[in-house]
């Protein structure tokens, strides 16, 4: 799976759906205060530069060479020691992880103060669906009633949820991890209105979770 990874990286710096967007700019402004932070599972490196730019000393991580992390790891073990960082954020990753709630508690183990989340909330079957044609790493995405289980599961309290509407170019994301064919028209047949004029709508959560709350 990390080869399958590094082989997108170079995508994953140049798109779109993540080098910008309003929950990106979300997480620097909840990081605010921080002297120091953990990207888990940076991918193309937007939550680390935009952390970078706004004065914090970041460390990054991901399972995959390719992306160049500074340290190879899955979110599931992260060698850390506890309460190395500030702040751990984690952005549109998740749904990838195969034990997210491992993968929380072990955020909620090397932050010292806050933990930063942001993912795609689950919209349904059928986007479910869409979201494993166009990408068979995906493993799910969770609902808002999940996603405070699993925070509050891994001794974390909630601070601040909130729900966003992000939207980008379809067509760079499925071919961002090669889906073409019948499987992309499938896909798009399954996000129905979600896709209009070349783009596609996607409801995202973004958490910000606070120790010993």
């Amino acid at each position: 799976m990390s080869e399958l990874w590094s082989g997108r990286a170079s995508a994953y710096v140049e798109s779109d759906a993540h080098r910008e967007g309003e929950d990106l700019d979300l997480l620097v402004e909840w990081a605010a205060g921080a002297r120091t932070a953990l990207d888990v599972a940076t991918g193309g490196g937007h939550v680390a530069r935009r952390l970078r730019e706004a004065g914090l000393e970041v460390v990054t991580c991901d399972p995959a060479p390719g992306m160049q992390p500074d340290v190879v790891c899955h979110a599931e073990h992260l060698p850390f020691d506890a309460g190395s960082f500030d702040v751990v954020a984690c952005r549109t990753a998740a749904h990838h992880f195969a034990d997210v709630a491992a993968s929380l508690r072990e955020m909620a183990r090397v932050a010292a103060d806050r933990v930063l989340l942001v993912d795609t909330v689950n919209m349904g079957d059928a986007v479910e669906e869409a979201e494993r044609l166009r990408d068979p790493s995906h493993v799910r995405n969770y609902t808002d009633g999940e996603w405070r289980e699993l925070v509050l599961g891994a001794g974390l309290g909630l601070d601040d949820v909130r729900f966003l509407a992000h939207s980008f170019d379809f067509e760079a994301w499925l071919a961002r991890t090669g889906c073409e064919g019948d499987d992309a028209e499938r896909a798009r047949a399954l996000l129905g209105d979600r896709v209009a004029d070349g783009r596609i709508t996607l409801d995202k959560i973004a958490i910000r979770a606070v120790k010993g709350g």
